[in-house]
């Protein structure tokens, strides 16, 4: 029997990350799991985002525990376990170090975007919210564990041009093409977090990537100062991402 594949993507938010895993769901052959430790982060964090007792008592909040389940079998015997992670939730004890067998993939958005839409749904952020440093640092520790480069991809060639990218990622995974990843149903699902009803309306509504996206949103300065101190690590990250 071969042995089951597990793939952490590993994500900030307000990135197309939910419409990602919504793409491997549509897959014939694929588990998903939505952000397992965030009930951890926000326990040993204190903070005080939407939901978040209710996020904590919907979830194991063990890190170990955590890190135990997303290393042991894969949910309904499927070969293939696509993993939602977001870097700047991994607070304790627990990385991406943990999860050497896994096959890592990192999903990158243009910080000016992120923070227009992640600044719509709290009243305040931060750069470590957005977790681009430590995005790059799991990068390198990614690349450290397999000796190969980095598989990145930008959320805007995704929403591009979706089947060549996400073609090009399942070549880079070394796993076989879905069609199933560029369509789905509408409607919530049970691997999503109790938190969906807060932060995952519009994907809620989708059953598929949208096109090409809009034109650059105007921050105000407080915003700005946010976007410009992520954009270095960015074009780092930028630096490995996929390109056609």
């Amino acid at each position: 029997m071969t042995d089951p594949i597990r793939i952490a993507m590993w994500s900030g938010p307000r990135n197309i990350s939910t419409a990602m895993m919504r793409s491997f769901g549509g897959r014939s052959d694929c588990a998903v799991s939505d952000e397992p430790f965030y009930g951890a982060f926000l326990k040993a964090t204190g903070q005080r985002q939407p939901m978040a007792d209710e996020v904590i008592a919907s979830m194991d909040c063990d890190w170990q525990s955590v890190a135990e389940e997303m290393r042991g079998p894969v949910p309904d015997g499927q070969p293939l376990w696509y993993q939602k992670h977001m870097p700047h939730h991994m607070v304790a004890e627990v990385s991406i170090g943990d999860f050497p067998d896994h096959r890592h993939a990192f999903l990158i958005r243009d910080p000016v975007r992120v923070v227009a839409s992640y600044a719509a749904k709290r009243v305040e952020v931060n750069a470590e919210d957005l977790g681009y440093a430590r995005q790059l640092d799991y990068v390198d520790q990614a690349a450290q564990m397999t000796g190969k480069p980095p598989i990145v991809l930008d959320s805007a060639d995704i929403v591009r041009d979706p089947e060549a990218h996400l073609k090009a990622l399942c070549s880079a995974l070394d796993i076989p093409w879905d069609d199933g990843m560029l369509s789905w149903q509408a409607g919530p699902r049970d691997s999503d977090g109790i938190w969906a009803t807060h932060w995952y309306g519009r994907v809620l509504e989708t059953t598929g990537f949208g096109g090409a996206e809009s034109a650059v949103p105007q921050l105000d300065a407080a915003a700005q100062r946010i976007a410009d101190e992520c954009q270095p690590w960015y074009e780092r990250l930028s630096a490995y991402k996929i390109r056609l």
